[in-house]
């Protein structure tokens, strides 16, 4: 589900940037340009389309993962799910028409800052979480190096919004004969790190490539048939065991630890 909300998210907005009617140059066009009826007519709805049906595919995702969670572990779900349904229903709203949007001022960019706000916060807990543990059974170590790598891919996937608001903050202090970006931008020879629009792109790549990692790694714990005490350990992340898959000897994860019964 992951794999297809990225598919058709990307499917609707590369056939509404190939409908343009003008050249389209990612670099120096902002993605909000393709879902204006005035700017891109005919790929408008393309645009619309792909945004809201991919984030309806991502909440279907993330719930999807709630629901198997709760069916084969014990506790809580892992932290970030919640915050990704709701970025994701923030998500598809704000690419609906302009008569469904709330009649308040910039509507579009309120919706848009929550569910940037909602995805980015639930793909860094869950991610987090997710990778950690893989790495964890993976690498047989439950110390500091899977911590490690989960830290610097979530950073990695962070970079760009950071790099975006370094650039745009000293676009603002220091060219503010600049109008907002666009091609004129290129003709008067401006460099595309210094374009929201460039910055927007590289996110959209990012954040797409990271979901599809947590994906991967939440579906390899999910089918995990010998969990270890390193995955088992920490809220919400602790396995239901069947004991006859292990002899006699009953296992019993508790909260922080798992142990042998007697």
């Amino acid at each position: 589900m992951a794999a297809l909300a990225v598919i058709v998210f990307w499917g609707g907005l590369l056939i509404a940037a190939r409908l343009y009617p003008s050249e389209y140059d990612w670099r120096y066009i902002t993605v909000s340009i393709l879902l204006s009826p005035d700017r891109d007519p005919t790929g408008r709805s393309w645009a619309s389309g792909g945004i809201a049906l991919g984030a309806l595919c991502g909440m279907g995702w993330a719930g999807g993962l709630a629901r198997l969670w709760r069916r084969e572990h014990v506790g809580r779900r892992p932290a970030g799910l919640t915050a990704l349904q709701i970025g994701c229903f923030f998500m598809a709203w704000s690419a609906a028409p302009s008569a469904l949007l709330p009649r308040v001022p910039k509507g579009h960019e309120v919706l848009a800052a929550l569910a940037f706000t909602g995805l980015c916060l639930g793909m860094i807990q869950f991610g987090f979480r997710t990778i950690e543990r893989t790495l964890a059974r993976r690498m047989g170590d439950s110390a500091h190096r899977p911590r490690l790598y989960a830290i610097v891919s979530a950073g990695v996937a962070m970079l760009p919004i950071l790099l975006a608001g370094i650039t745009q903050a000293y676009v603002f202090s220091e060219r503010p004969d600049l109008s907002w970006v666009g091609l004129s931008w290129r003709d008067h020879g401006i460099p595309p790190y210094l374009s929201v629009a460039f910055w927007e792109w590289i996110t959209c790549v990012v954040i797409s490539t990271y979901v599809l990692i947590i994906a991967l790694a939440a579906h390899d714990l999910l089918n995990d048939d010998h969990p270890t005490p390193e995955w088992n350990a920490g809220p919400g992340w602790r396995q239901r065991v069947d004991p006859s898959r292990y002899g006699s000897a009953s296992i019993e994860p508790t909260r922080h630890s798992c142990t042998n019964g007697p």
